[in-house]
């Protein structure tokens, strides 16, 4: 026993030696998917195309629903700066139910939130099996359930499977070619490759992005299928800082004001058109800016998003119309509210203004899992 117990040690020991030696991409998995949802807030074009470029992206897998009565605000954003980016899109619905008529209609509430975010027809819509609900029932009502909810949602066009975790397959439901959530990598390894993907990790970080991520290990072209990406975005990133021009019309100054748009704007990461759009602000919504750009045919203002990165908005077209009302004293402002839209939240209010999301939870007496509705005014600063 003791020689067994040595050797076994030596034998250990001797594959330690060898795996520090092997460059360590041998043991890392791809990093060829990454899911989004509320709880990474919004997310910009600049954000998709760095998870391209540096860490090897290619699709990702939005929230877009839960139970029968939940609808992801940031779906409809994330999806088309994914889009814009260069990735394969995808979604997934949190599921909450517990018999077949349940699954049905969940899955055809699934299929309106997956089409009213622009999730297109032939693309994956996967349902997120992992709740207590789940837990509850027996392997053959949710076998039936999953297989229920799965049929609507290819009647609808979009094609579906199962995402659980790796210890309920085979004992709480049949799953066949899925998306298999299991951790750490060391002990999951190549246990996964029959099915269509492995997320073997969920506290993935990206640099300039918000919050961890789930990433997944792809297998075959389940989740690429039926798609040819078509970034409309620059290739290559656009600069945060805007370009000098030698124009005459071109100047900029140093100036503090809020501007207050009277129709729809779009938020640019540089003062001109030619710059990717990452956003836009609405009627009876309010932005603070320091510094302002003529460039060329319009005037632009530019502010510190939530995100640490600077971004322009257009004030007006250089010596003609103007969109909104602008202030270049903001002093004379005590304090700031914004009247709440639907689709909004915490993240995507406090980026706007510049603020944490948990601040502007707190200054309204909440916190940033309570709900919030349209029509509600909200304190800013």
């Amino acid at each position: 026993m003791k020689f067994k117990t040595k050797l076994i040690t030596l034998v250990v020991a001797f594959l330690a030696t060898i795996s520090f030696a092997l460059p360590s991409q041998v043991n890392a998995a791809n990093t060829d998917m990454v899911d989004t949802s509320n709880h990474n807030g919004l997310m910009t074009y600049d954000n998709y195309y760095d998870m391209l470029v540096h860490y090897g992206v290619k699709a990702v897998v939005q929230k877009v629903s839960e139970g029968t009565t939940y609808v992801d605000p940031t779906a409809k954003y994330n999806l088309a700066s994914a889009k814009q980016a260069g990735l394969y899109l995808n979604g997934y619905h949190f599921a909450r139910y517990t018999t077949v008529e349940g699954a049905r209609a969940e899955a055809r509430f699934a299929v309106a939130a997956a089409q009213s975010a622009g999730l297109p027809i032939g693309a994956v819509l996967a349902t997120d099996v992992e709740a207590s609900e789940q837990a509850n029932n027996n392997y053959a009502a949710n076998t039936a359930n999953n297989k229920a909810f799965m049929e609507v949602v290819q009647a609808a066009g979009y094609r579906s499977t199962i995402y659980t975790m790796g210890s309920w397959v085979g004992t709480k439901m049949s799953v066949d070619k899925g998306w298999i959530a299991d951790y750490p990598y060391n002990t999951s390894r190549d246990r996964y490759t029959s099915h269509h993907a492995w997320q073997f990790r969920s506290d993935q970080q990206f640099a300039g992005s918000y919050g961890n991520f789930d990433v997944s290990q792809l297998y075959d072209d389940f989740f690429t299928a039926n798609q040819t990406p078509s970034p409309s975005a620059p290739v290559t990133p656009v600069p945060s800082q805007p370009a000098k021009s030698n124009a005459a019309s071109d100047s900029d100054y140093a100036q503090t004001g809020i501007f207050k748009p009277s129709a729809t704007v779009n938020i640019r990461t540089g003062a001109g058109t030619g710059y990717a759009s990452v956003g836009s602000y609405a009627p009876g919504e309010s932005v603070i800016y320091d510094h302002v750009y003529i460039r060329g045919t319009y005037v632009w203002a530019r502010y510190l998003s939530y995100s640490g990165r600077y971004h322009y908005v257009a004030l007006g077209v250089n010596g003609g119309e103007s969109y909104g009302s602008r202030s270049s004293n903001t002093q004379t402002y005590s304090h700031m509210y914004y009247t709440v839209r639907s689709g909004d939240s915490f993240w995507s209010i406090a980026s706007k203004y510049g603020i944490s999301m948990y601040t502007l939870a707190a200054n309204n007496g909440k916190s940033i899992y309570s709900l919030i509705y349209p029509g509600e005014s909200l304190y800013i600063r």
